[in-house]
């Protein structure tokens, strides 16, 4: 078999020339205890065998097309067009890698590029970076860039406790050794509004992180909050949905100095937790601190248009002191597949579906709270998500549903349920989600 690369004569050989008589005797000089235990393995199977055994344990994953989802909390059951996976699959984007030659990359600079326009018209910024892992990783690329900015002086980052927690538990990762400073990031905090996070900016906070909407699926306008961090100096950064930018005041008109989120519900697929697509953007001046790749148009000798790799300020181009990042996962095949999406809906089609999100949930929420023992556990306004006081655990709830074919909403604990409704439900499916929540309860 080619995969197999050296035959027992070749091996053979080999362990002549160095002077011992089977592969075992390599490993004398290691203590045995430190050695890797032998695994007790199966024994071999065919190919056809493999497979048939991988395809049985497959079947048993619960997935959207055998289940209908109301289960969200960061990733989002949305429809994807036929076009992103025929274009994702071609050769010439599928096995392309970082375009560090223009010449030859100028397919996937210009997608790079069309994918970043985009996303910065979305979020109301000047400029966006291609890209980031993924949300939570974005998240935390702001925090490096806040405290690049101030080059350690300021160590104070006053978060949201709307953030999602994961994104929190990997900014937490990132800055474990540079003695920062995190406030306003208790759970306990999940209840307060904006106006509470103003009294913890001072003149020694670097950065203020907010989610719009939140990981409860509220609605606030955050523009007091970025005036508020502006005037103590500070840089202002929203968490945002890509979706519910197709409705929602964006962040740049509230102030925001950073926009970042997680990229899956443009037209990636949930994949049980990933790859996905980590979006960055910010204004023009910070555009020198900002993370990951920034790709941009200019023209060649012959004076024609072209596009070409214009900033990656990270380790491996420039002075480590001098990086703002090291981060080399751009995602670039999943930033194509959110620039193809976002160019097939255009702006009409962005708003469109987030109007379809917006007004299910609404519906979904006004029937849930006609049922008896349950209750919104919020009165602000929310985009598509929404958290709903129930009468007994959401596990025993969620057990339930799924006997009869639906994902429930994720467990918050305390009786709570965050309930995701997209464009996918339909109002049949709605009716039936409801009626067996009054049936559970």
């Amino acid at each position: 078999m080619t995969y197999i690369p050296h035959s027992p004569k070749e091996r053979e050989e080999m362990l002549k020339v160095v002077g011992v008589e089977k592969m075992e005797d390599l490993f004398d000089a290691i203590p045995e205890k430190h050695r890797y235990p032998d695994l007790n393995l199966p024994d071999a199977i065919t190919e056809m065998e493999a497979v048939a055994e991988l395809n049985e344990i497959a079947s048993a994953n619960e997935t959207t097309k055998e289940f209908v989802s109301f289960l969200g909390a960061g990733v989002y059951n949305h429809y994807i067009p036929a076009a992103i996976d025929h274009i994702l699959t071609r050769s010439e984007f599928y096995t392309a890698y970082t375009p560090y030659q223009p010449e030859i990359s100028q397919g996937t600079l210009q997608a790079i590029f069309e994918y970043q326009s985009m996303i910065a018209h979305l979020t109301g910024m000047d400029v966006a970076n291609a890209s980031h892992y993924d949300g939570a990783t974005a998240v935390a690329e702001a925090v490096n860039m806040a405290l690049a900015k101030f080059r350690g002086k300021r160590k104070k980052i006053v978060m949201s406790g709307g953030v999602h927690p994961q994104y929190r538990e990997t900014t937490n990762t990132y800055t474990q050794f540079a003695e920062v400073e995190f406030v306003g990031s208790e759970p306990s905090q999940k209840h307060a509004r904006p106006e509470d996070l103003i009294p913890l900016i001072d003149k020694n906070t670097a950065l203020v992180v907010v989610q719009y909407p939140d990981f409860y699926g509220r609605i606030f306008d955050f523009t007091k909050l970025a005036d508020a961090a502006h005037e103590a100096k500070a840089l202002f950064c929203v968490v945002a949905n890509p979706t519910a930018l197709g409705i929602l005041k964006t962040p740049g008109e509230m102030g925001a100095d950073m926009v970042v989120g997680e990229g899956q519900p443009l037209g990636i697929s949930m994949s049980f937790g990933g790859p996905y697509l980590g979006f960055f953007t910010t204004r023009d001046k910070f555009v020198r601190k900002m993370a990951g790749r920034l790709v941009g148009e200019s023209v060649d000798a012959r004076g024609q248009r072209g596009f070409v790799l214009t900033l990656t300020p990270r380790e491996q181009h420039i002075k480590r002191e001098r990086a703002t990042s090291n981060i080399c996962s751009n995602q670039g095949l999943l930033a194509l597949a959110a620039g193809v999406y976002m160019s097939l809906l255009g702006q009409n089609g962005m708003k469109q579906v987030a109007e379809l999100c917006y007004h299910k949930a609404h519906y979904a929420a006004e029937k849930i709270a006609q049922i008896d023992g349950f209750s919104l556990a919020y009165d602000e306004s929310f985009f598509h998500e929404f958290v709903v006081n129930c009468p007994s655990p959401v596990a025993e709830i969620n057990a339930r549903l799924l006997e009869n074919g639906i994902l429930g909403g994720y467990d918050l604990g305390e009786n709570q349920m965050l309930i995701a409704v997209t464009e996918m439900n339909s109002k049949e499916e709605i009716d039936i989600f409801t009626d067996l929540l009054a049936e559970v309860g």
